[in-house]
């Protein structure tokens, strides 16, 4: 509700009631929230591929994915409908009631992503792999205990943080959807609500990008965190040096 009504107003209102950062930082404060709401039920799976990741890495029963994929796909559509009641004279005065997803008066990117006029499909999925890579490293890291991991109730604060440095350097290609829990929903909601079937062709047909990519780089983030940080993170039983002390080397 947050991310989505702040492009809302920023698109509906012509640039008079924010910019580029204020998007940023409203989804930033709506990852904020959303991990304090969800993160003692569920570990806060905001996220499809970060959950489908779990699943894949046996942190999580595959048995519990459809559930939390539904209340996923359901919390992104509501929020939504809500969007929608909440501008829909803005809409239809912004429109003149004729909601199309390219053109001088387009909407459609309000609720999902599209890639920009000269981004490839090529470099939009490369943009989107790119993205979740940085989530899932900026997330591990953030909850690596064995590293130099956040004060413990910061990781929510922290992660919101790290969303918008997404954004403010990651957004400009495709919107940065980097969760298809966050994009396919109210793709979904919009083909019902006026915009039709569009939402799907226009990109061309970029709608399976945002689904595909998050999930292949949150795999891929996991394994850059295990390679080149975890495995050269584990304490030393033998050393008698204290972790983060210095150690002389002679020769």
């Amino acid at each position: 509700v947050f991310g989505l009504s702040s492009v809302a107003q920023v698109v509906l209102g012509r640039g008079e009631f924010g910019q580029h950062l204020s998007i940023n930082l409203a989804f930033g404060i709506g990852v904020t929230l959303g991990i304090h709401a969800a993160g003692g039920i569920s570990g806060a799976h905001l996220n499809a591929a970060i959950t489908i990741t779990h699943c894949i890495l046996g942190n999580l029963p595959w048995r519990k994915l459809p559930a939390y994929l539904i209340g996923q796909f359901l919390g992104s559509f509501t929020a939504a409908a809500t969007v929608f009641g909440l501008y829909y004279d803005a809409l239809y005065d912004y429109t003149k009631g004729n909601f199309t997803v390219t053109g001088p008066t387009a909407t459609a990117s309000i609720f999902s992503t599209y890639p920009a006029p000269y981004v490839s499909l090529l470099e939009g999925f490369f943009t989107e792999f790119i993205a979740t890579v940085m989530l899932l490293l900026g997330i591990l890291v953030i909850h690596d205990e064995k590293n130099y991991g956040a004060l413990k109730g910061t990781q929510a604060l922290l992660t919101g943080i790290l969303v918008l440095g997404i954004g403010l350097g990651m957004g400009m290609n495709s919107g940065y959807a980097i969760n298809p829990s966050r994009d396919l929903p109210p793709r979904v909601f919009t083909a019902i609500a006026g915009w039709g079937m569009d939402v799907f062709r226009v990109g061309p047909h970029w709608w399976w990008v945002p689904l595909t990519a998050p999930i292949l780089g949150s795999l891929a983030g996991v394994l850059i965190h295990k390679l080149f940080i975890d495995i050269h993170n584990q304490p030393v039983p033998e050393s008698g040096d204290e972790k983060g002390q210095p150690v002389v080397e002679t020769s």
